[in-house]
């Protein structure tokens, strides 16, 4: 098991409020298991991911499920 810190953003899309919800918090999981921690914080959901390696470790996923697209960062604390 590895500690990671995610930071979780959900894109807004109305035109009046570009703002971003952004959630961050700490986990323990196995490591490499990002994409399962994803599915099981979308259940029931059809979901759409494509990851993307950085050079400085970290991992991000963009998502979108139910027309909304968000992005989870990974960083191994």
């Amino acid at each position: 098991m590895k500690e990671y810190e995610v930071v979780h953003e959900i894109l807004n899309e109305c035109a009046r409020n570009q703002m971003r919800d952004i959630f961050i918090e700490e986990i323990e999981i196995p490591e490499g298991a990002f994409e399962e921690y994803i599915r099981r914080k979308h259940k029931d959901k059809e979901i759409e991911m494509r990851r993307e390696d950085l050079a400085d470790g970290n991992v991000r996923y963009f998502v979108q499920t139910s027309g909304i697209e968000q992005i989870y960062s990974f960083t191994e604390i």
